[in-house]
């Protein structure tokens, strides 16, 4: 069908099936909606959006597409960096950020359901009025919502001791490709009745169905933690400091790292007062499970390992301000990252592999031969304690040969974190951006496991096409 007679279905059935100002065809709307915060990913072509506001416009959505064979691309908050939200040609946006309820907080059982729009941070600050924690905290914590969390499984900088995404979520209530709308999970504490389908759809990036309800545990919230900072010579030196701690036993609510570059892109950004002659620094907390006995413990632990490899200094601080402003530069490193790229050529790749943590040694070192190869710029901040490292490679895009290299260098350091037996993805997903990588670090048998599951769900391939089961 062509461009013109699907846009008068979309108008003439699906916008009279919604709510007043649901739908829009209007262009330049569109087109604003078609992307995430990716680079080199497709993103245009889209026929309409959809600003659902209730379950039901979701439903209508799906029912419509579903009928006409429409391809259908959701989408949160769009601060994803693979392309997982990026349009395709034909298709309808479905956009769930306007759905930003919390609809039940259940204080004896500890759990809180809410819409997929609502943000993290507005999240975690409405259960701590309550003496509850919502842990999962990406960098993006400020912006990204939580059902986005959801579909890519998210991290961030305290799952190392508690977990990511999918360690939180009870229960999912989903709107399938023919809009049929389903529980997945349940609410209690335990429960196994059925196939683990809530884990199948944690992280499954809008390509089995569209999440629009989410029932999350919670945890009691903690003190304030303790902070250390140790700053090292290099790189590797800081990462042989993280795989002996963790492999002691130790439990840091928080194990950061920068590199040199890194620190450097964050004092020019703003007077953030790090050390300029590092080679590498660790950030690392303890809440101590609630002891602060056991956090000075554990801080002590850290000192000694850091001393142990070759510190160039280390220090500690109880002091809740500095802990803050440390934590807070910390996840400016993007925001430095990007003012960097504007002014050295516009162009930033941001990777995320994880590796063992006791091959981060190796990682950084092999990444060294990465830099020479190309040339370019490369830093790299970690969520260290899982061996999660961003590596963010700089260059031109107005000069062919530099994009050339930052793509060699994306690919290479892809091949890297399998080679070192990780992974392609710590918390991004696969999006559009490394959905041929997936092919290659699943076996066979997994493929077709996939493969499997998407039909079923998705029979007519309507659910965000073009991502993470594109190469399979």
């Amino acid at each position: 069908m062509d461009p013109v007679a699907l846009l008068d279905l979309v108008r003439g059935e699906l916008a009279p099936e919604t709510g007043d100002g649901v739908v829009t065809t209007e262009a330049d709307v569109v087109a604003a909606h078609s992307r995430d915060e990716a680079l080199f990913c497709p993103h245009d072509g889209a026929l309409a959006l959809v600003r659902a506001r209730t379950v039901a416009d979701v439903q209508a959505t799906m029912r419509f597409a579903s009928r006409h064979g429409i391809p259908v691309v959701p989408q949160g908050a769009r601060t994803g960096l693979s392309g997982g939200a990026n349009a395709v040609p034909g298709c309808l946006l479905l956009s769930v950020a306007s759905m930003t309820r919390i609809l039940d907080l259940d204080l004896g059982e500890r759990t809180v359901t809410v819409e997929p729009g609502i943000i993290n941070q507005d999240l975690k600050d409405a259960v701590a009025r309550h003496g509850l924690s919502y842990p999962p905290d990406p960098g993006s914590v400020a912006i990204s919502s939580v059902g986005g969390n959801v579909a890519t499984n998210a991290g961030g900088l305290c799952c190392v001791k508690y977990g990511v995404t999918r360690d939180y979520v009870r229960a999912l209530e989903v709107v399938l490709a023919d809009g049929t709308l389903t529980t997945i999970g349940a609410r209690t504490a335990k429960g196994v009745a059925g196939l683990d389908l809530r884990g199948l759809f944690v992280g499954s990036e809008g390509t089995l169905g569209v999440i629009v309800g989410i029932t999350l545990r919670l945890v009691p919230l903690m003190p304030p933690p303790l902070t250390a900072v140790a700053t090292f010579a290099d790189e590797r030196a800081g990462a042989a400091t993280v795989s002996a701690l963790m492999a002691s036993g130790a439990q840091p609510s928080m194990l950061e790292s920068l590199d040199r570059t890194s620190l450097d892109m964050l004092n020019a950004y703003g007077d953030f007062g790090l050390d300029a002659h590092a080679g590498a620094m660790l950030l690392m907390q303890s809440d101590g499970g609630g002891s602060r006995e056991s956090a000075l413990a554990e801080v002590e632990a850290f000192t000694e390992q850091a001393r142990s490899h070759g510190a160039l200094d280390v220090a500690f601080s109880d002091d809740a301000a500095d802990n803050e402003a440390l934590v807070a530069a910390r996840r400016l490193a993007q925001t430095a990252y990007e003012h960097h790229a504007r002014s050295h050529g516009g162009g930033q790749l941001l990777d995320d592999v994880c590796v063992p943590r006791e091959q981060l040694p190796t990682f950084y070192e092999r990444l060294d031969g990465i830099r020479a190869a190309t040339g370019l710029t490369i830093a790299t901040v970690a969520h260290a304690g899982d061996g999660n490292l961003h590596p963010s490679i700089f260059f031109s895009t107005a000069d062919p040969d530099e994009v050339d290299r930052a793509h060699r260098a994306f690919d290479d350091i892809m091949r890297l974190g399998l080679d070192l037996g990780g992974t392609i993805t710590g918390e991004h997903g696969v999006g559009r951006l490394k959905r041929g990588w997936l092919a290659r670090e699943l076996d066979e048998g997994n493929r077709g496991i996939h493969r499997a599951v998407k039909t079923a769900l998705d029979p007519h391939g309507i659910l965000n096409p073009g991502t993470m089961f594109a190469d399979l």
